[in-house]
């Protein structure tokens, strides 16, 4: 090859001199050498490919470190940050869901720095068991003979199928056959865990009768699913947990019900919609109770399994119980957030999740009132700043028939800056551009930043005055 392009071939420096260079060394200090190494290939490699196309390219030594920096910080950008969550959904299972009490933060860096008593009996001197701290305290919170736990409510429900019904027939009525996060379906959970499923009633009105009709020497267990994440208004009837108790102990099969989203207090002391306890399900008759970790109890993710003590034996006795596991963080996690439902009075102002829940429009109007002259200043020339009352949801298939009022700051495109879509979209990205990324929502021609999840309010403020919405 020879010509323009060769020249321009030449003109690349080699990895060595860039790596050698005053502009690469501060990347080599933040990166290691391997990771700008690696980058700056691939960054050289693009430049060459620029070049066969006809394209200009900046080929000094400056412009390609800068390249290399932008391509390092762009890698770093994928991996997971922290966000101010102004969505309007308070579980976000895009955003991480719950957050942490500060208890269970403190007991997830202790066992991560040290070696712990995860399976140690410091009594006996002998191997323990790692769930017997968090069975005992899910046993006096709930009542049940026993409790085990594993990495989702998925599993828990997957692990209880699998254990107590494998090969057999599982009823469930039509109208409970959800779709959960992510394209999961119960059915296809039922079939994967090795059971058949057994559809009865209708999607609107099941009847004892209906089960009743479906038992047979093949069943293993009812089911019972939450409709934790869409609610059916009209015409519509379900049985009552206590007539399917009764069904099943006629009937000497257990009854299993899955929660979903499960919290261990009282939701309406709180001014908030009633949510099925796990408490209420036992006294109600079921045999095991599936729920939960990081959505309304506010904790890790983990899926908890209250009932019978024969029921969690031969849960916790199937092999697959050791490849559905918490580890030792998930442990420490949920012990400190469960200690902290042994103080129910001092709830509000350790888990976060309740205290966002429970925050005053009054308060949060006050903040974002306070935040609104640095949106008019930052975005004079782009939008228009006001407060919006608008509704909080729950999120994650917690309370879907419930809103909470809440107030928020609608951005609004100005007729003078673009397409109102256009607009919107460039204001969206500009905030997820933040160091700390701004998550809102667009509706009714507004971005929605929605205040009820802020309360780093120093923070967020400190930030907005680096918002560029380019050219």
């Amino acid at each position: 090859m020879s010509g323009p392009k060769t020249t321009e071939f030449a003109q690349l420096p080699a990895i060595d001199r860039l790596l050698n260079s005053a502009g690469a060394a501060a990347l080599v200090a933040e990166h290691g050498r391997s990771e700008v190494k690696r980058v700056a290939q691939r960054t050289l490699a693009d430049l060459r490919t620029a070049i066969r196309q006809g394209q200009a390219v900046d080929s000094s030594v400056a412009g390609i470190c800068l390249a290399v920096a932008d391509a390092l910080e762009q890698d770093a950008r994928r991996d997971i940050r922290r966000v101010f969550n102004l969505s309007g959904t308070l579980l976000h299972t895009n955003l991480g869901r719950a957050l942490m009490p500060e208890a269970s933060i403190a007991a997830v860096v202790e066992v991560m720095r040290d070696a712990s008593t995860l399976e140690f009996d410091l009594a006996s001197g002998r191997r323990g068991h790692r769930e017997a701290c968090i069975e005992d305290l899910l046993c006096r919170l709930t009542g049940a003979e026993a409790a085990t736990v594993v990495n989702n409510n998925a599993a828990a429900l997957m692990l209880t199928l699998n254990t107590l019904a494998l090969g057999r027939t599982v009823p469930v009525s039509r109208g409970e056959l959800v779709e959960i996060g992510g394209s999961f379906r119960i059915p296809d959970i039922i079939e994967r865990s090795g059971c058949r499923l057994h559809e009865v009633g209708t999607t609107n009105r099941t009847h004892l009768r209906d089960f009743d009709a479906a038992l047979g020497a093949q069943t293993a267990l009812i089911l019972k699913v939450q409709q934790s994440n869409y609610v059916i208004h009209g015409y519509t009837a379900s049985v009552d947990e206590r007539e399917l108790a009764q069904l099943c102990r006629a009937a000497g099969i257990p009854f299993v019900v899955d929660l979903g989203s499960g919290t261990l207090i009282d939701l309406e002391a709180y001014g908030l919609a009633h949510e099925p306890t796990p408490m209420e399900t036992l006294a109600r008759g079921a045999d095991l109770v599936t729920f939960s970790g990081d959505k309304l109890l506010g904790g890790p993710q983990a899926g908890i399994l209250v009932g019978r003590r024969d029921l969690i034996d031969q849960i916790n006795a199937n092999p697959m119980k050791r490849a559905l596991r918490c580890d030792k963080m998930t442990i420490a996690a949920l012990t400190a957030l469960l200690r902290l439902y042994q103080q129910p009075e001092n709830l509000v102002e350790r888990l976060p999740l309740l205290r966002i829940m429970t925050r005053s429009c009054r308060e949060i109007r006050a903040q974002a009132a306070a935040l609104l002259p640095l949106f008019e200043q930052q975005l004079a020339q782009v939008a228009s700043a006001r407060l919006v009352d608008c509704a909080s949801e729950i999120g994650s298939g917690a309370l879907p028939d419930h809103r909470i009022a809440s107030v928020g700051i609608g951005l609004r495109p100005l007729p003078s800056a673009g397409a109102p879509d256009q607009v919107l979209a460039r204001l969206a990205g500009a905030l997820r551009e933040l160091p700390v990324p701004v998550i809102g929502r667009v509706h009714r021609g507004d971005l929605l930043l929605d205040c009820r999840c802020l309360e780093d309010v120093g923070g967020f403020a400190g930030q907005l005055r680096q918002l560029d919405l380019g050219s």
